[in-house]
């Protein structure tokens, strides 16, 4: 592992694009009203308009895919390796749900593979990833210092808010100690690439991210020293440098997210099946 494999993450970056000018009490709510409506549902029709639209929310960012690639990858085999996992706990779960069975391969025992417990693990591994594209587009677009304020504004305490902002302001310098350990625990001979065993590649990570936690730990208790010093938290309330008012744009995408959640629940509550099965 070298220290191109590490130059992406998951921060703010400004490319002042549409999604940037919008408040962060927006982008929050859509991101919420996101997941509620993926949470609702399990019509493949309706993830699959999710994730293109994600997609297409992530490329208006104007962050390069470079950034970002490695990330969809990983997510992908993850969600991959779980479907997988899925199977083998309950290789007959998609006829449970669905109701009828259509043998596409026979395995032995119970592990004959049909189309309905094929269906129900694609529906399932979209559902997971559906979320995850909105969620670099809130990441990428929404400065910490915007959205604590915007949480605050929204009733949220100062306190919390501001630690939400430290935590995804920390984000990035978290990965830059992990790259800089990394490197002096290589020049002191470890191995963490994959001409070693994974068991003890396991061991030599763990090895870097012990003295990951207590740089970790001593920067947060300077940070909390540096913020006691200056009287924080004295006050009930606080302002905000990065706080704006909603824009006539922000209130009505608002207005727009509510309905498309309404909607989302009303279905959700009027159909009788949890699948949408088409065969």
């Amino acid at each position: 592992m070298n220290a191109s494999k590490m130059k992406f993450g998951i921060s703010y970056v400004n490319t002042r694009s549409a999604l940037h000018d919008l408040n962060g009490i927006t982008k929050f709510a859509l991101f919420m009203a996101w997941v509620t409506v993926v949470l609702t549902t399990f019509d493949l029709r309706l993830i699959v308009t999710l994730i293109v639209l994600g997609l297409t929310l992530l490329k208006m960012t104007k962050v390069p895919l470079k950034v970002y690639k490695p990330l969809l990858i990983g997510t992908g085999s993850v969600l991959l390796l779980n479907a997988l996992f899925m199977f083998l706990l309950a290789p007959q779960q998609g006829t449970v749900y669905l109701g009828t069975t259509t043998t596409l391969l026979t395995l032995p025992g119970n592990y004959s593979l049909t189309q309905e417990t094929l269906f129900y693990l694609i529906t399932v591994t979209l559902k997971y990833f559906s979320m995850f594209p909105i969620a670099l587009v809130f990441v990428f677009t929404t400065h910490p210092t915007e959205f604590a304020a915007s949480l605050n504004r929204i009733g949220v305490p100062y306190k919390i808010a501001y630690a939400v902002s430290l935590t995804l302001r920390y984000l990035p310098e978290v990965k830059n100690d992990f790259v800089n350990i990394m490197h002096a625990q290589q020049a002191r001979g470890l191995d963490i690439s994959k001409n070693t065993p994974l068991f003890q590649r396991l061991q030599n990570v763990a090895k870097i991210l012990g003295p990951l936690i207590f740089s970790s730990l001593d920067r947060a208790d300077e940070i909390s020293n540096a913020m006691t010093l200056r009287g924080f938290g004295r006050h009930s309330s606080r302002t905000w440098y990065s706080a704006k008012a909603l824009s006539p744009k922000d209130k009505g995408l608002l207005v727009l997210i509510l309905l498309v959640v309404i909607l989302a629940i009303a279905k959700r509550w009027v159909e009788t099946d949890l699948f949408w099965y088409p065969f």
